[in-house]
């Protein structure tokens, strides 16, 4: 149990969208560019995973084709977040921590999580992206709160975990996204708790 914890932060992509179906469009597109198979694509996308590398930019570079854009419509809410946000709401204050693209209030607000969420802070609007510690110190200003009393909840080791543990953050590393397979390999990117879903993080707190 994290004690004393006011402030929770939440990342988007991968936490509170489930973005595995824009992931394979991407190696879709990849794989057709490429000539070839859309298992071959994911096979060396993930070996790279494993690897702790951006294994879909490493893939289309080594098939010599250019990374498909992003399709962000295709992702979806993971069906554990409106009631995951309506329950933890009621206990803490949320906030968002995220590299996005603009608009991300407006999304959250389209999706019926905005009234939940007390605060926003997305690269695109800040003009600083994780794993940039700025991000996450302008969530602590502008929340008031201490970084010792928040956590910051999201999928990625280098993006999520190892800034906000730099900065005395509790953390919580959710494990639903391809970089599940991250390997830790130092103190800095040991979360406090590993869950893999948003209704396991609820039994948290």
């Amino acid at each position: 149990m994290i004690k004393n914890a006011e402030w929770l932060f939440f990342d988007v992509g991968w936490t509170l969208f489930n973005e595995d179906p824009a992931f394979e469009d991407r190696l879709r597109k990849i794989a057709r560019a490429a000539n070839t198979t859309y298992d071959n694509v994911y096979e060396t996308a993930l070996n790279f995973y494993k690897q702790n590398q951006k294994g879909d930019s490493v893939a289309a570079k080594l098939l010599g084709v250019s990374l498909p854009v992003w399709q962000k419509e295709l992702e979806t809410l993971y069906p554990d977040a409106v009631q995951c946000l309506e329950y933890l709401s009621g206990k803490y204050k949320i906030g968002v921590i995220a590299n996005q693209s603009l608009g991300t209030e407006q999304r959250l607000e389209s999706c019926g999580l905005l009234q939940y969420i007390d605060l926003v802070v997305a690269s695109a609007e800040e003009g600083v992206s994780k794993p940039d510690k700025r991000i996450f110190e302008i969530a602590l200003d502008r929340s008031g709160c201490r970084a010792c009393d928040s956590v910051m909840i999201g999928d990625r080791i280098d993006n999520d975990i190892v800034p906000a543990n730099l900065l005395g953050m509790h953390t919580i590393w959710i494990r639903q996204s391809i970089w599940r397979y991250w390997k830790q390999t130092n103190k800095a990117e040991e979360p406090d708790y590993t869950v893999d879903s948003l209704s396991e993080l609820c039994g948290i707190f």
